[in-house]
């Protein structure tokens, strides 16, 4: 075996243990849990805010990701990562890294409906994921990691369903983002928050790694 591709090889494997630590679990089931759940799902509830803002709850594959793309639009208050659309009360990071919850990783995002529209945030989230992966995104799989649109209210519903619509019309492929009533959000420890900003080493280093803006990229063209 020559030298070079001996270091092919080693890169390989610290690759796969950057990921494993990273937002990925060793675990990447193919549908949702068949055990028994723990308790019944609970509906969403709405979080402390400002007075007269809206929210939106929306999973993207690792929440990681997620927050930026929102927190940088004009109107928008808070973005927190955490866990929603599963069968277990107050989930843990590593319980839902199993796959084992239900839950899929999530932001719920907290904005100004008089600056910025609910159909403004679903542009940016549709081109912030890939709607063509099943049950993961980029290099991350598994349930947990499945996207989602989760709506408050029928409005939200029916803008949700509206913009697949226009989805299917710009790419070919079937899209497997699931667009469902919003249930319980679970917010995720504490130094899962912001991790852009308090690790953007680390941060730069998976979201290069899993391949998610090559793919962006390709689905939507260069970002703006």
């Amino acid at each position: 075996m020559t030298n070079h591709l001996k270091l092919s090889l080693s890169g390989l494997v610290t690759l796969a243990g950057f990921y494993t630590v990273a937002c990925q679990s060793s675990a990447a089931p193919s549908s949702r849990p068949t055990s028994q759940p723990t308790s019944a799902a609970k509906p969403w509830t709405a979080p402390a805010r400002p007075d007269n803002s809206q929210v939106a709850l929306f999973a993207g594959g690792c929440f990681w990701c997620m927050e930026k793309p929102f927190d940088v639009l004009p109107g928008v208050y808070s973005t927190t990562s955490g866990y929603t659309a599963g069968q277990v009360e107050n989930p843990t990071y590593k319980a839902v890294s199993r796959g084992s919850t239900g839950h899929t990783e999530a932001v719920q995002i907290v904005y100004d409906p008089k600056k910025i529209s609910y159909a403004e945030l679903l542009k940016v989230f549709w081109r912030n994921i890939d709607p063509l992966a099943k049950n993961r995104q980029f290099c991350d799989g598994g349930t947990q990691y499945r996207s989602g649109i989760y709506y408050i209210d029928d409005e939200q519903k029916g803008l949700a369903l509206k913009s697949l619509e226009e989805i299917k019309g710009l790419i070919s492929g079937t899209i497997h983002t699931e667009i469902e009533a919003a249930q319980a959000f679970y917010p995720a420890e504490e130094y899962h928050q912001n991790f852009y900003k308090k690790k953007p080493g680390h941060y730069e280093r998976y979201r290069k790694g899993c391949g998610r803006d090559r793919r962006l990229e390709q689905l939507w063209g260069k970002a703006k």
